[in-house]
């Protein structure tokens, strides 16, 4: 560990955690200069660890989470499930009988969630206002022809599962997905973690910053490749070619894109997996001990047809195990793609988010959340 910081650490930490403050400080530290971050743990319903580093950021600054967004989404198709109001092995088209076209009346709820349904976007590429909207997504994505035989792969729906399965809660509770989430989660916990910003708190909101490129960093050809690029579709390269100007738009955060257009701190997004858990203000847990094993197998493991990456998804949410084994095989969450992290390890009591306010450089991020989580291990 260094000996100062360069950039001060405000916040605070547990007895115990002090090696968490000091990692974070690290992190901090290895930056020219910093946009903005912020790390939240809670263990066992308690608040440990409440940090943040930047100009104008303080523990209640908002930041664009991007796919941390699609934690939030899961956890209220979970909550239907363990309802009763949302099967897994029924059919999508049985509550949205609009998606059954094109080859995907036997799409079950199960594959969407896994990423196995096929349905990553649509060959034109959407525009960054139609990506706004998920209720557009839908629409459009309900005639959309699958990119693979549903069930027989799986690959990251990057921009559009938030849409999809915003659609499926919406017919079958005649609810939004996004008022769910206010009532079962966001609202009575007083999370800050929203789908929907709230012009009032546009104050809170820390503009997010594209990554600087490296000395000697390539810089990518500016047209994309076309046709069957699965990647180039999933992201809608075309239209949005710097995912980091995302969050940015004042229409992403008013709707809250399911997908990546979630605005939260690092307090908020943790405090969402410890309500998960149980014990968070006193409160009994929003999950039972059968909602997370059925929502922490195993369902889509190996190399993703999109990212061309290895990946390991359950119904939904990534799994931390391979990355932290130390963590649980339980460990489910959600990284976003500028670097911001939130998960929970059930075993171990643990709730954690990192959020930052810049896009990482190459694996910048991944090592910055494994340093700040082996010393909230650690500390434990």
């Amino acid at each position: 560990m260094k000996a100062h910081e360069a950039h001060p650490v405000h916040g605070w930490t547990d007895s115990g955690y002090e090696g968490v403050r000091a990692a974070f400080a690290d992190v901090i530290d290895a930056q020219p200069e910093t946009p903005g971050q912020q790390l939240a743990v809670y263990r066992n319903g308690r608040l440990v660890v409440d940090l943040w580093a930047g100009p104008e950021v303080d523990g209640d600054s908002l930041f664009g989470v991007y796919s941390v967004s699609k934690g939030a989404v899961f956890m209220v198709v979970a909550l239907l499930v363990q309802d009763g109001s949302l099967d897994l092995d029924r059919e999508v088209a049985a509550y949205w009988p609009e998606f059954g076209q094109a080859g995907k009346a036997d799409i079950t709820l199960r594959q969407l969630l896994a990423h196995q349904a096929g349905v990553i976007g649509v060959d034109e590429h959407f525009t960054v206002e139609e990506l706004a909207d998920d209720r557009v997504l839908a629409e459009r994505l309900a005639a959309q022809k699958p990119y693979w035989k549903p069930g027989t792969a799986f690959g990251y729906h990057g921009l559009v599962i938030g849409a999809l399965v915003g659609e499926v809660v919406h017919r079958a509770t005649g609810r939004t997905l996004h008022d769910w989430w206010e009532h079962r989660v966001r609202r009575p916990h007083g999370l800050s973690f929203h789908l929907g910003l709230p012009q009032e708190l546009e104050p809170r909101y820390r503009p997010m910053r594209p990554a600087a490129p490296e000395p000697g960093q390539i810089t990518p050809p500016e047209d994309p490749p076309e046709g069957q690029d699965l990647g180039a579709i999933a992201f809608s390269t075309r239209h949005l070619p710097d995912l980091a100007t995302f969050s940015n738009v004042r229409r992403v955060r008013e709707l809250g894109q399911g997908s990546a257009g979630g605005v939260a701190s690092a307090r908020g997004a943790a405090g969402a997996y410890a309500a998960l858990l149980g014990g968070l203000d006193g409160t009994p847990p929003l999950f039972t001990a059968d909602t997370v094993a059925t929502f922490t197998r195993p369902h889509s493991v190996g190399p993703d047809v999109v990212t061309k990456a290895e990946s390991r998804f359950t119904l939904g949410f990534q799994l931390y195990d391979v990355r932290s084994p130390a963590l649980g095989s339980q460990a489910f969450g959600h990284a976003g793609a500028a670097g911001s992290a939130a998960f929970a390890s059930p075993g171990l009591g643990i709730a954690y988010a990192y959020v930052r306010g810049q896009f990482a450089v190459g694996d910048a991020a991944d090592r910055e959340n494994t340093l700040l989580i082996n010393e909230v291990l650690a500390a434990g």
